[in-house]
């Protein structure tokens, strides 16, 4: 293995020197000795003069290559062949023999506790053949497969099957890592969708024997987003059947396969005894972004890696409005931020930093990060603010029609927009182009009625690009007058350069400033706001994500005076929360968000911008400090607003059921904290869904009083894998500071741990670092953990290696002692021999 892997360029792009005009391809299925016949027809490229005939391929045994029917002999190179090629049309045949059952990377074709299954996205079809494996290659895929399996599924529409055989057929042209393939002794959980122009639509979700009563959600999420899209976006379906299939053994959430999207088995499988609401949801929209992508990702996709966001963004930012409309707007809405604050933000604050389309990569798995995803959802989001919702529509409109089955660019998706608009949208780039996250000051003056904002923007130094020029940052602003009433309703300000003024005139008092509502750009306020002011929002805003907003800032700021000088919780604080928890027109989701303190480690980021050394017990201490004060605050409230949430019926997992058990749920926890764990215990007893049951064990957790409950959990669901992931999860999050190492080490030792399922390996490994003043405990006993296992896994999927290296990403935030610490188990990674390119670029630039 190359010790220097070759980075790749977004500048070097070059297009394919040939193109395929079709792909027929025949699997001959065994577990070790898989037999894959292609037969492809290629044509010059005319964009191109370049002839070079290169076909991606790895790990494949060759059999016999042909050329218009005559044998060639392929020259090998690094991950492909070379080959002399005609310079006309002609078909390119060849047998190759793949190993799936070795093949414990989880890409291209593998097996799955018996099951064929496939991941090809970005890069694993040159593990099932020789092909151009780029996505800016697209045709139609004929494949008929052999085996003893009585499931045979691939993409597209079914042309024939037999004993032992079948036939697809998909017609929409398709780069090669949307190829799928499933075999298997399956079971289908069928339906039927109307399309609006007629097409009868036949969908089924195949699942393993005992999990047909798992997937009737799933199915009501999927007709739900069909009938969604074309609602919102005119978007209809095109094929003849919609398969889904679930697979436990997944590196990913799910992957959008043209007709036959694969599932990581937890983000397809639903029951109220396993799945929690918030599993619910993330079904129903993990099933929308997946169905999404058959036209933001499929019938147009991307020229190259780097315009990923582009797929991944406009889907992301679709699923999140479909999600917002089946359930409460303002909740998604801060919840999408929360994961912007305090993870993407966090990526931009960090070595990891890059732009939204980054300039060059060495591992493209490497990339598909919160910064492609959520940021550039938040890019999308910003654009329709910017240009309007009719406009964004039409110009979605023109997309479609323009580009339907292209491979294309940002600047393709950038001028059609333009054209519709007629703005000059090439500032807006740069959101694209650089990386970090904006700092956005707001001063204030108010002279003879009228009151002036000003306005300046900076964007920090991130790892190869410094001095950067400034963003148009869509600033949507409304003003309350004293009492509370709104004087100016939303106004989108558009900051274009570095500091810039805006007025706004005929007040006879000082009209109050409410900034940034919904979220109208991924940037970071800086600059503390007085408290009272804070408070005035927090109370009368009318903008909901502003008025959570503006208790956040509270919050952090309060919380930030106990950790540095040891101080009391801020009275203003405690009675501005109570007011809010007490407030029975509110939704319970909203409230649920309002009492929940930001996380340690955005309060440790934020304490670090300060310029102070970071400790994360007394960090962690001073919000059990707060919790406290709050709670006695709250006195008999607690227990009376707890009893008025108890949903009355049937368990349903709706937004309104959802909301009151959301709410609940935060309340126990404090219950637990003041009154010790009866209560919680009492819960988990008599709890008939797993909602309730994991808030009560981890309130039980939190306190130290959970054994028997875990026992009786364990007793109950040990034989369902996807609850049992959570109970390991829920064990490493909830578990006391000084008590996670050895919690660590008895749940891997347990004899259901398995470091070969990622979903087992990520409910340990991953959780550990939610659970940030345990991982950071300065003995550094966590880092050993987590370095040991990623050195573990990386021999056999590098992928899943690479991810959970992720959570080392932090050093930077530490004091020096636990830096040395991160930094050596960093190090010691490192010089293992022969690690995986994807580990090694991740560490790399973690170390930074």
């Amino acid at each position: 293995m190359s010790t220097t892997p070759e980075t790749i360029f977004l500048k070097d792009y070059q297009a394919p020197a040939y193109l395929v005009d079709s792909v027929e391809l025949t699997f001959h299925l065994a577990p070790s000795a898989t037999r894959v016949i292609s037969k492809i027809k290629f044509y010059p490229n005319p964009a191109t003069s370049d002839r070079t005939f290169r076909l991606d391929g790895a790990g494949l045994t060759l059999v016999h290559a042909k050329i218009d029917g005559k044998d060639v002999a392929p020259t090998p190179v690094t991950e492909g062949i070379l080959c002399d090629a005609p310079d006309a049309p002609f078909v390119w045949e060849a047998e190759v023999i793949i190993d799936p059952h070795a093949n414990t990377a989880l890409e291209g074709l593998y097996m799955s506790n018996g099951m064929y299954c496939t991941q090809c996205e970005p890069q694993g079809f040159r593990k099932i053949t020789y092909y151009p494996d780029r996505p800016d290659v697209l045709a139609p895929f004929h494949v008929r497969i052999e085996g003893s399996h009585p499931i045979l599924l691939s993409n597209g529409n079914p042309v024939g099957q037999g004993d032992g055989w079948a036939e697809w057929d998909d017609p929409w042209p398709k780069p090669a890592y949307l190829f799928a393939l499933v075999a298997g002794d399956l079971i289908a959980h069928s339906d039927r969708f109307a399309t609006k122009s007629g097409r009868d639509v036949a969908l089924n979700i195949w699942v393993r024997d005992g999990d047909q009563d798992k997937c009737e959600y799933a199915m009501h999420a999927l007709k739900a987003s069909m009938t969604w899209d074309e609602t919102v976006y005119g978007r209809e379906y095109d094929l003849d059947v919609f398969n889904i299939v679930a697979v436990d053994d997944f590196n990913l959430g799910a992957m959008e396969n043209k007709g036959l999207n694969i599932f990581n088995s937890t983000y397809v499988l639903a029951h109220p005894d396993i799945t929690t609401d918030d599993g619910f949801e993330l079904v129903e929209s993990i099933i929308a972004h997946e169905y999404f992508h058959n036209w933001t990702g499929n019938r147009i996709t991307c020229r190259d890696w780097f315009q990923l966001c582009l797929k991944e963004g406009l889907t992301v930012f679709r699923d999140t409005q479909f999600t917002a409309d089946m359930r409460s707007a303002p909740v998604k809405r801060i919840n999408d931020v929360c994961i912007l604050r305090d993870r993407q933000f966090r990526e931009d604050n960090s070595p990891l930093a890059h732009p939204v389309r980054p300039e060059s990569f060495v591992e493209i798995n490497n990339f598909y990060t919160l910064t492609v995803y959520e940021k550039g959802s938040a890019l999308i989001s910003m654009l329709k603010g910017l240009v309007g919702d009719d406009l964004y529509y039409k110009s979605l409109e023109e997309y479609f029609n323009r580009h339907d089955g292209q491979a294309v660019t940002i600047e393709d998706w950038i001028n059609v927009f333009q054209d519709v608009t007629g703005r000059d949208l090439q500032q807006f780039m740069l959101w694209y182009r650089q990386a970090g996250t904006p700092r956005v000051r707001i001063d204030e003056e108010f002279k003879d009625g009228t009151l002036t904002l000003h306005i300046q923007q900076s964007i920090p130094d991130t790892p190869n690009q410094t001095n950067k020029a400034p963003h148009v940052i869509p600033i949507a602003v409304g003003l309350l007058a004293p009492d509370g009433a709104e004087v100016m309703e939303t106004t989108v300000l558009e900051l274009t350069q570095a500091h810039q003024s805006f007025s706004f005139s005929g007040f006879e008092t000082r009209p109050i400033p409410s900034v940034l509502r919904n979220f109208s750009a991924p940037v970071i306020l800086e600059g503390q706001r007085d408290l009272d002011r804070l408070a005035f929002l927090l109370a009368h805003d009318t903008d909901p994500f502003a008025r959570w907003d503006a208790g956040q800032e509270i919050m952090r700021d309060v919380l930030t005076t106990m950790i540095l000088h040891n101080a009391d919780c801020d009275p203003r604080l405690i009675a501005g929360l109570c007011n809010g928890v007490r407030d029975d027109g509110l939704d319970p989701a909203f409230r649920a968000y309002l009492i929940t303190p930001p996380t340690e480690e955005a309060l440790a980021q934020h304490i670090k911008d300060m310029g102070h050394d970071v400790d994360p017990m007394v960090i962690h201490g001073a919000i059990t400090r707060f919790k406290r004060a709050f709670v006695a605050a709250l006195g008999d409230d607690l227990t009376r607003i707890y009893d008025a949430l108890v949903v009355q019926g049937a368990y349903q997992p709706n937004a309104e059921q959802s909301a009151r058990r959301s709410l609940r749920a935060k309340l126990l926890m404090l219950m637990t904290l003041r009154d010790g764990p009866h209560r919680a215990q009492a819960e988990f007893d008599h709890a008939d869904n797993m909602t309730d049951t994991l808030a009560a064990l981890s309130a039980l957790i939190s306190v130290g009083a959970a054994d028997n409950a875990l026992a009786q959990f364990e007793k109950r669901w040990g034989h369902e894998r996807l609850a049992m992931d959570r109970w390991f999860s829920t064990q490493v999050t909830h578990a006391a500071p000084d008590a996670l190492t050895s919690v660590v080490e008895g749940l891997i030792a347990h004899p259901q741990f398995s470091l070969a399922n990622p979903n087992r390996a990520r409910s340990v490994l991953v959780s550990m670092g939610r659970n940030f003043a345990g991982f950071h405990n300065l003995e550094g006993a966590a880092y050993r953990i987590l370095a040991d296992h990623i050195i573990t896994i990386d021999p056999t999927n590098p992928q899943l290696a690479a991810r959970i290296s992720n959570g080392l990403s932090s050093w930077q935030l530490m004091p020096s002692a636990h830096q040395t610490a991160i930094l050596s188990e960093i190090d010691r990674v490192l010089a293992q021999p022969n690690l995986s390119r994807d580990t090694k670029e991740m560490l790399s630039r973690i170390r930074g």
